[in-house]
């Protein structure tokens, strides 16, 4: 369990350590130039949510296989995956520079003209990453599937050095700007989508993909791994739409309320790295449990999983909490502004300790299994009636401004937990199965 979860809670440290030095170190550019990179970040966490969820639903897929003590098939889902979300990621790129326009000003609604021209810059350089993202994703879900998690750390580290250098070069040394920020987060994904299909090629893993001139799509394999991935596609999708539609009232505060609500989302995504950890922990763990028939082992391992989450969510956001003064300093916000941020993140941070494994780690045990369907119809109309409505009953009606759309995030979490928590003791067996068993 140690040799999974360490290398996963490093790896997504990693990431997130990605776009919290875009952040930090775009700072010295303006207030303006972190609204507009924040924005376009919340478009490209919508892509990277889609195709994580994709790849989830082929590494459960592959895992099932390999539970079942079918490495072949396992191997041939593997290829699908990859292949599929590639092709898939060329037709969203495509629609992302079609749609630009539609982005910067339908999605975002009135931002200042600097924020605009920021955001656009940022947005048409790292959307050439698209096909990197997906090629990633779906390497890195077949490598954590089988149980290998360092892979995809070490490659983030190489990401990671490749984004920091690069931005303190094209920043710092040669005052590009909000170019100098999306260069090399381009560059640091290319190359990271690279060298995860070099190792993830070596024969010398159970999974591996099979470079061949006569590949073809397998209708029946493509089904199994959407049957899972489309439904968690939509609910990653629908959830990160509803924040960008609550991004729209943000940016009615003015571009105080969007830079604190920035800080406040780089400092969120750090508290809540355990629960992201484990749950593809559990999605690896519980699908070969499930491959294999054991429903008593993938209940035991749902239990321990969960446990380990909230320890380790309370060590993390405890961390964050106890440094937030100096964290918040190296963003260089006014005073009001930080002020704003360090409320938001204290709210968050205090309730995401409680409430956020059992809405957001619980949810991959059903998936595992092959029950994406479930978690979607909760997640889609608790985004609607919780965090939408009520972000405009709490910042608008209440005149709480941007915290209250973090405290009706807060709401929707607490639905969610209800209704999962229900499910998992009253109506969930975990026992099904998307693969026949040898």
């Amino acid at each position: 369990m140690l040799v999974l979860i360490v290398p996963l809670l490093l790896e997504q440290l990693l990431n997130v350590f990605v776009g919290m030095a875009d952040s930090v170190m775009i700072a010295s550019v303006g207030e303006s130039a972190v609204s507009g990179v924040s924005l376009v970040d919340n478009v490209f966490i919508l892509l990277i949510q889609v195709m994580t969820a994709l790849a989830t639903g082929g590494a459960v897929i592959v895992g099932q296989y390999l539970g079942n003590k079918n490495p072949r098939a396992a191997r041939s889902a593997a290829d699908q995956l990859v292949t599929f979300l590639f092709i898939f990621s060329l037709a969203v790129m495509a629609l992302v520079y079609l749609g630009q326009n539609f982005i910067l000003r339908g999605v975002f609604g009135a931002i200042a003209d600097d924020v605009y021209s920021h955001a656009k810059v940022y947005l048409l350089i790292c959307a050439a990453s698209i096909p990197a993202i997906a090629v990633y994703a779906s390497v890195a879900a077949v490598f954590r599937t089988q149980g290998n998690s360092r892979t995809p750390m070490r490659i983030a580290i190489i990401m990671n050095i490749i984004n920091v250098s690069g931005n303190a070069i094209l920043i710092y040394g040669l005052h590009f700007g909000t170019a100098g920020v999306a260069i090399p987060t381009l560059v640091s994904r290319i190359v990271a989508a690279g060298i995860g299909m070099v190792l993830i090629s070596r024969k010398q893993y159970d999974v591996y993909i099979r470079h061949s001139l006569h590949f073809r799509f397998d209708p029946k394999m493509i089904r199994s791994i959407l049957t899972i991935g489309i439904p968690s596609g939509v609910e990653n999708s629908l959830f990160q739409l509803g924040k960008l539609v609550i991004l729209n009232l943000i940016t009615t505060f003015g571009t105080s309320a969007i830079a604190a609500n920035a800080v406040a989302m780089t400092m969120a995504n750090i508290a809540i790295l355990p629960g992201i950890s484990m749950g593809y922990a559990m999605v690896t763990v519980v699908s070969q449990c499930i491959g294999a028939g054991d429903e008593v082992q993938a209940r035991y391992y749902t239990k321990k999983l969960m446990k380990i989450t909230y320890v380790t969510m309370w060590v993390t956001n405890g961390l964050v909490l106890a440094t937030l003064p100096l964290s918040i300093g190296l963003y260089h916000l006014s005073a009001e502004t930080a002020a704003m941020a360090s409320k938001i993140i204290w709210t968050h941070d205090a309730s995401a300790m409680v409430i956020w494994p059992l809405s957001f780690t619980l949810p991959n045990a059903f998936r595992a299994t092959g029950n994406a369907l479930f978690p979607m119809v909760v997640a889609i109309v608790s985004m609607i009636v919780a965090r939408i409505l009520f972000s405009y009953v709490f910042a608008v009606g209440c005149g709480l401004g941007v915290w209250g759309t973090w405290i009706a995030m807060i709401l929707d979490w607490m639905v969610r937990t209800v209704a999962f928590v229900i499910y998992y003791f009253k109506g969930n067996r975990i026992k099904r199965t998307v693969i026949q068993r040898q």
